[in-house]
């Protein structure tokens, strides 16, 4: 079968290169002049560091056979990303641990007595946390939620921490040991040479052929047997039912000589700081040495038109409008949305490629029974 994916980003690299691997004739497109989506790396020639190019990306999995198949194709390096925040003056250990709780307070609390400390200072009046805000405080209570998570909330999100949903906090962890290690999975890494290099050798092969700075058009479709969609959902069907809402980000770059923050990502808690967090590209391959450094500012601000789009809102107004793309995805033939923009949900990149290799395998298993491929593997709702 000859096949369209639009997008050359994670997505339509692994699910395309099943397909070609498969003995189908695929072609991936893209709008942009580089592979691998977001995740786009690339050498700065001004100081040789690896710059993450739309912000910082940290490979991080419990899924191993996700992790098999990103090093398949690139050995990666070990990393731990541990976050470092300013608030009020002070620096202090993202997520919420034993040293930050001690350092916070002015105490030497071992793990049970801060476990205790910390449930004395949360609200026990909340009892079904609905709003972000509502779980914080039944979480952490009201003097960590204000140094360490509204202000920067209100900046990231452009709203108050009452409107945003609980599900959006109870991704972080608080700790109560010393363990500033961000995540917690199993697998965690860097690719050696780059996610571009890295999506680049998903999508070396002879039944692959891959067009950049190309746009999709509806004709495309009548020259393919099927299209693989990772733009935006509500973009296939021209936005004519409003645009789906999104955060995008501005990057305010510099460079500097030596170490300038000593961390990869430093945080910023307080309102009065414009930006959300300062990162150091060069920490993000710790095996490296660069005597010049690249740091971008990082600041969030609501999606234009013309804007890449970061992280999809999916407060109730958006909800609503998604309901109604589904619907018309759902009536289409010959198309199947997938990724983090074509289903409108953050995805983590291990979810993204496990989500592409369900796919392949669904296409693989419909098309050889003669049955239709579905408009979404993983429903958006």
């Amino acid at each position: 079968m000859k096949i369209l994916f639009v997008g050359a980003g994670l997505s339509g690299a692994v699910t395309g290169r099943a397909l070609a691997e498969a003995g189908h004739e695929v072609t991936v497109i893209d709008g942009r002049d580089h592979i691998a989506g977001n995740c786009h790396t690339v050498r700065d020639p001004e100081t040789g560091v690896m710059v993450h190019v739309y912000g910082p990306h940290i490979f991080h999995t419990d899924d191993a056979g996700v992790w098999d198949y990103v090093t398949r194709f690139m050995a990666f390096r070990p990393y731990k990303n541990r976050v470092k925040t300013t608030s009020r003056g002070e620096v202090f250990s993202l997520p919420i641990n034993l040293h930050t709780i001690n350092q916070f307070y002015r105490k030497t609390f071992r793990p049970e007595e801060a476990r205790a400390f910390i449930a004395e200072q949360a609200d026990t009046s909340i009892e079904d946390p609905q709003t972000f805000e509502e779980q914080a405080l039944r979480f952490v209570g009201p003097d960590l939620y204000e140094a360490f998570f509204k202000g920067y909330t209100e900046k990231q999100w452009g709203c108050s921490p009452t409107e945003l949903p609980a599900s959006i906090l109870k991704r972080l962890p608080v700790r109560f040991n010393y363990d500033d290690n961000y995540f917690f999975h199993r697998f965690q890494g860097m690719p050696e040479e780059g996610y571009t290099e890295m999506v680049a050798r998903i999508l070396d092969h002879p039944g692959i052929t891959v067009t950049l700075g190309t746009w999709y058009e509806p004709a495309m479709a009548e020259d393919h047997d099927h299209v693989f969609w990772s733009g935006p959902l509500d973009g296939y069907f021209g936005y004519e039912l409003g645009r789906l809402g999104y955060r995008t980000l501005d990057f305010e770059r510099f460079t500097a000589q030596g170490d300038w923050q000593g961390t990869a990502v430093m945080n910023y808690g307080d309102r009065d700081v414009p930006w959300t967090r300062i990162t150091e590209h060069k920490h993000f391959s710790p095996w490296e040495e660069h005597e010049g450094s690249v740091l971008y500012r990082e600041f969030s601000r609501e999606c234009g038109p013309e804007d890449i789009p970061y992280y999809p809102i999916r407060l109730v107004e958006e909800k609503e409008m998604l309901g109604a793309y589904v619907a018309r995805a759902e009536a289409e033939t010959g198309v199947t949305f997938m990724g983090r923009l074509g289903t409108y949900r953050y995805l983590d990149m291990d979810v993204t490629i496990r989500e592409a290799l369900d796919t392949a395998a669904l296409f693989l298993a419909r098309t050889g029974a003669g049955e239709p491929m579905p408009a979404f593997v993983k429903s958006p709702l």
